[in-house]
C-alpha cells in the first residue's frame, strides 16, 4: 500500500477547501512528543508545536515510546483482540485499577461498575442509557407501589371507609371508580412526559444522536432536535439556578394512602430528569472550570430530586488537570464518571463509563454491547497508561499540574502586557484557554470585517501554524478561547514558542495592521 497521504476527492472535501483558506491544512507525515511534523515544499521537515494534541488526548504525548513499545509487546503476546462473550477479559483488569484510583480521589468505599465503549461520545451515550434504565426502573416501583394502594383503597371503601375532601374535590364526590379513573388519568398524562436531561449552557458532550441533544452550540444541535430527549441548559454561572430548575419541572403522580378509615390523595415525586451532565472544567465552551460552589449545589440538589449527576470527564479527566479526576480539585461528588480521550495513550480508541454500585444495574451488561468495546488490545494500553500515571507516586500529576502553571504563568504575562488585547486566562493544569477581545470596537475596517464574519480567530490560527509553527485551536463555543492541551513533556523552549507566538498576534492586533498575518 502507498503511505503516501491522498487527495480528498472522496472524503474531507469541503474541510480541506475551508482549512486551505486559512493556511491550516496540513499533510502531517509524522509525530512525537508534542510536535507534528510535515515536509515543507523544499524538501526539509518542519515541526509544528501541537497545543491541539488530539484534543486532550496525548497525556503522554505522541507516539509515546513507551506506550508503543507496550502495544508491540501486546501484539506479539497474540493479546485476543476479540473474545466476546467469554465473561474473562483484561477489561476486568482495567475496571479493578480505575476503582482503585477513583475510590482514592472520590474518597469513597463505593464500588464503581465500569461499561465499556469505543469514544468519549458513546461512552456519554452508555450512561445516560444506563440513567433511563434507572429512571424506568424508578418509575415503574412507583407505579407498583401506587397500584397496590389504590387497591387497598379499594377495598377500604368497600368495608366503609370515605373519601376525603381533597380526593372527593378531585374525583366530584364520593365516588371511589370515578376517583380512580381520575387519578388514573392524570398520571398517565404525567408518565407521558418525554424524558429531559440537564446540562450547563456552553457544555459539550459528543455529537451522537442522543449526547448532541446535551451539547449547548445550537449549530451542533439544532438540525437533529426531533430525534431525541432534549435537554434543558442551566446557565453555568449561576449554581444557585441548579435547584430551581429542578423545582421548576418538578412532577408528582398521585397516590391514594387510608388513614383513620379516610382514603386521602397524595403526590409522589415523579422522576422527571434522567440525568445531570457536568464537566469539571467545560472545554468546548472556552476552558470554564466549575467551582466548588457548583460542586456543592449539584450534589444537594440532584440528592433532592434525585437525578444522577454524570461527571463527563472525557478531556479534563486521567490526569489533564493535575489530578486524575478534574473534579477531585472542587470535591465532585458524581453517581457516573465518563473517561476516554488519553485513556487510549493516544493510540487506542477506547472510553468507559464507571456507575456507582448504589445505581447500577446489572442486566445493562447485556442490555448495552459493543463489537470492540473491552477489546484486549485497547483495554491493556489503557492499563499502561494507568501505571504511566500512577508511577513515581502520581509524578505525572505533579507534571501536569507543574507545567501547566508555568504556561498559564506565561500566558497571564502577555495578558498583563496587552490588557486590552487579552480578555482572560482560564484553566487547570494542562488545559488552558487563552482568551482574546472579540475586536468588533477595532478601528481598522479590516479587523471589524473579518471578526463580523468570524474569519478573524481563523486566520490568527493560521498565522500562528505558518509562521510560528504553533498548532492550536479554538473553542467550538467560545470561538475567541484558544485551547492548549499539550502533554505532560512540554518544555521551557515549547512554552517559549507559546510565548512568542500569542506575542506577535498582540502586536499585530494592537497595531491594528491585518496585513501583517500570514
Amino acid at each position: 500500500m502507498d503511505s503516501t497521504i491522498g487527495s480528498p476527492e472522496f472524503a474531507d472535501s469541503f474541510m480541506v477547501e475551508r482549512l486551505n483558506e486559512y493556511g491550516l491544512a496540513v499533510r502531517f507525515q509524522r509525530a512525537e512528543g508534542n510536535k507534528l511534523y510535515y515536509v515543507a515544499d523544499d524538501g526539509t521537515e518542519v515541526g509544528v508545536l501541537d497545543g491541539v494534541s488530539g484534543f486532550g488526548s496525548l497525556m503522554f504525548g505522541h507516539n509515546n515510546p513507551e506506550i508503543v513499545e507496550h502495544a508491540k509487546w501486546v501484539l506479539d503476546q497474540q493479546t485476543p483482540v476479540h473474545a466476546q462473550m467469554g465473561g474473562y477479559s483484561y477489561a476486568l483488569n482495567l475496571a479493578t485499577e480505575l476503582n482503585k484510583i477513583v475510590r482514592r480521589e472520590l474518597q469513597t468505599e463505593d464500588k464503581f461498575f465500569a461499561q465499556f465503549g469505543n469514544t468519549g461520545a458513546e461512552a456519554v451515550e452508555i450512561a445516560i442509557k444506563h440513567a433511563e434504565l434507572d429512571r424506568g426502573i424508578r418509575i415503574a416501583g412507583l407505579k407498583g407501589g401506587i397500584e397496590a394502594n389504590i387497591a387497598q383503597a379499594r377495598a377500604a371503601v368497600s368495608e366503609g371507609a370515605t373519601i376525603s375532601e381533597a380526593a372527593a374535590a378531585i374525583a366530584g364526590g364520593q365516588d371511589m371508580d370515578r376517583l380512580v379513573a381520575e387519578v388514573t388519568r392524570r398520571n398517565a398524562e404525567t408518565e407521558a412526559r418525554p424524558a429531559q436531561f440537564l446540562a450547563l449552557e456552553g457544555g459539550f458532550h459528543g455529537k451522537l444522536i442522543a449526547s448532541v441533544q446535551l451539547t449547548y452550540n445550537p449549530g451542533l444541535r439544532g438540525p437533529f432536535r426531533a430525534l431525541a430527549a432534549q435537554a434543558t441548559f442551566v446557565p453555568r454561572d449561576q449554581p444557585d439556578m441548579i435547584a430551581k430548575v429542578m423545582e421548576q419541572d418538578r412532577a408528582a403522580l398521585l397516590d391514594l394512602v387510608v388513614q383513620d378509615g379516610v382514603v386521602d390523595v397524595v403526590e409522589r415525586d415523579f422522576p422527571v430528569f434522567t440525568a445531570f451532565l457536568v464537566e469539571p472544567i467545560m472545554g468546548e465552551a472556552g476552558i470554564y472550570p466549575l467551582t466548588a460552589e457548583h460542586a456543592v449545589a449539584l450534589r444537594e440538589a440532584c440528592d433532592t430530586y434525585g437525578v444522577p449527576l454524570i461527571a463527563d470527564e472525557v478531556q479534563s479527566g486521567m490526569g489533564r488537570s493535575g489530578t486524575f479526576l478534574a473534579g477531585t480539585q472542587i470535591g465532585l461528588k458524581p453517581d457516573y464518571i465518563v473517561l476516554a480521550k488519553a485513556l487510549g495513550g493516544g493510540i487506542a480508541k477506547l472510553g468507559v463509563v464507571l456507575i456507582n454500585e448504589h445505581i447500577y444495574h446489572k442486566p445493562f451488561e447485556f442490555i448495552h454491547s459493543s463489537t470492540f468495546a473491552k477489546d484486549g488490545f485497547s483495554t491493556r494500553i489503557a492499563l499502561k497508561v494507568l501505571e504511566m500515571l500512577e508511577a513515581e507516586d502520581g509524578k505525572a500529576y505533579k507534571l501536569a499540574a507543574e507545567r501547566g502553571a508555568k504556561a498559564k504563568a506565561t500566558m497571564e504575562a502577555i495578558k498583563a502586557d496587552y490588557p486590552e488585547i487579552v480578555k482572560e486566562i482560564r484553566g487547570q493544569g494542562l488545559m488552558l484557554g487563552f482568551e482574546f477581545h472579540d475586536q468588533a470596537g477595532s478601528a481598522s475596517a479590516k479587523i471589524r470585517e473579518a471578526n463580523e464574519t468570524s474569519v478573524l480567530p481563523l486566520r490568527i490560527l493560521g498565522h500562528l501554524m505558518r509562521k510560528h509553527d504553533f498548532r492550536i485551536a479554538r473553542t467550538a463555543s467560545g470561538p475567541w478561547t484558544m485551547r492548549f492541551e499539550p502533554s505532560i513533556f512540554l518544555t521551557d523552549e515549547e512554552i517559549a514558542t507559546v510565548d512568542a507566538a500569542f506575542r506577535d498576534v498582540c502586536e499585530i492586533l494592537r497595531s491594528e495592521d491585518v496585513s501583517r498575518f500570514v
